[in-house]
């Protein structure tokens, strides 16, 4: 079966089984012992939810990519960068101050911003990450997109140190297919 996961099906199963065990305790009329399972319920099913969608971004082609808004490709970065092993924060969606995902690990702080263009991005992109640096007191910036740079665009970047990562990046990355 593709993309079958054992945590997934045990935490379904899990979740089923909390649910029955409340729903035989409060037709037994024992309430508040029910309370339990329901809150065990309802936490198990929103972790399910949560992991099924990353999920759906893990497996996703690059046409599929293509087809996302701003906030979902966002969030599908999100999903590549935790696969990765990267703690992953979305910043709000206004005054983000030119980082959209926030990415830690091994006490590494980096700011992405996040581009879903079907053109070349421009420097405007490079000048918001090199801006979010000193806000969000991060180690280095990325500007990652579906597409590719313009030329100005990456002189900019190795200028301030800047990480591009282009389609091509992202394919080989997060080894997904076009």
């Amino acid at each position: 079966m593709r993309g079958f996961d054992i945590v997934t099906g045990i935490l379904a199963a899990a979740v089923l089984t909390a649910y029955t065990k409340g729903y035989l305790l409060y037709t037994a009329g024992r309430g508040e012992e029910c309370v339990f399972y329901t809150l065990l319920t309802a936490i198990g099913l929103l972790i399910l939810v949560r992991r099924l969608i990353s999920r759906r971004y893990l497996h996703m082609s690059m046409r599929k990519v293509d087809r996302l808004n701003g906030r979902a490709f966002e969030k599908y970065l999100r999903a590549q960068f935790r696969h990765l092993g990267y703690r992953v924060t979305l910043t709000d969606l206004s005054h983000d101050y030119g980082a959209d995902l926030i990415l830690r690990r091994h006490g590494e702080k980096i700011v992405v911003q996040a581009k879903r263009y079907e053109k070349n991005v421009g420097i405007a992109a490079v000048q918001e990450a090199v801006g979010s640096v000193a806000y969000y007191d991060a180690d280095r910036a990325m500007v990652v997109t579906n597409s590719g740079f313009t030329k100005s665009a990456r002189n900019l970047a190795r200028q301030n140190e800047v990480e591009l990562w282009g389609r091509y990046d992202i394919q080989k990355k997060f080894r997904i297919r076009e």
